[in-house]
């Protein structure tokens, strides 16, 4: 069976990247994010945003603008937008149903922040036996009390090369290295 991709863009939303909140390499995650969004869009394969809606906690309440996605993405109309509600996209959301609709087998993962939702979805993508990809220069996270910020993206980038699959595979590229394969 061939596989079919889609680009999942997690959490890269305006109460995520904030003065108290900076994030390692938003700048360059969000270019990197926005070329891979054209060229899946050109490829027809479903781009989807993903936002975490806390509503009735008091942070990133839908419609309000911590919860709304950044405005330097690129956002086409035709692109699929799911809330989510958990660290793990896959928890109470339409990813699920939306991945089946359009027969998706692939998953190609960015966003923020790399050591909870990028993780958490990536972990329950494995045991879902999807084909996964983290893109290894588009996933982004801030200061952590023991850690840099470069040094989680390190971590997790080194600990995803080397999980186990599944029935599906994981791997880690650069986006520039996607690019070139897909």
């Amino acid at each position: 069976m061939e596989n079919k991709k889609a680009l999942l863009v997690i959490d890269m939303q305006k109460g995520s990247f904030t003065e108290k909140t900076p994030r390692f390499d938003s700048d360059g995650v969000i270019k990197r994010i926005n070329k891979l969004a054209k060229l899946f869009r050109a490829l027809n394969f479903p781009v989807i945003f993903i936002q975490h809606d806390g509503s009735g906690s008091g942070e990133f309440e839908k419609n309000t603008t911590e919860w709304e996605n950044l405005d330097e993405l690129d956002i086409q109309p035709n692109d699929i937008n799911i809330d989510k509600y958990a660290n793990d996209v896959f928890y109470n959301s339409e990813l699920q149903n939306t991945l089946n609709f359009h027969k998706i087998n692939e998953l190609i993962i960015t966003g923020c922040a790399t050591d909870f939702c990028v993780d958490s979805t990536i972990q329950s993508a494995l045991t879902k036996d999807y084909h996964i990809t983290v893109i290894e220069d588009g996933h982004t996270t801030g200061e952590r009390p023991q850690l840099s910020a470069k040094q989680v993206i390190d971590h997790y980038n080194w600990v995803w090369k080397n999980m186990i699959p599944t029935k599906g595979k994981i791997q880690v590229k650069k986006a520039e290295e996607l690019e070139k394969t897909i």
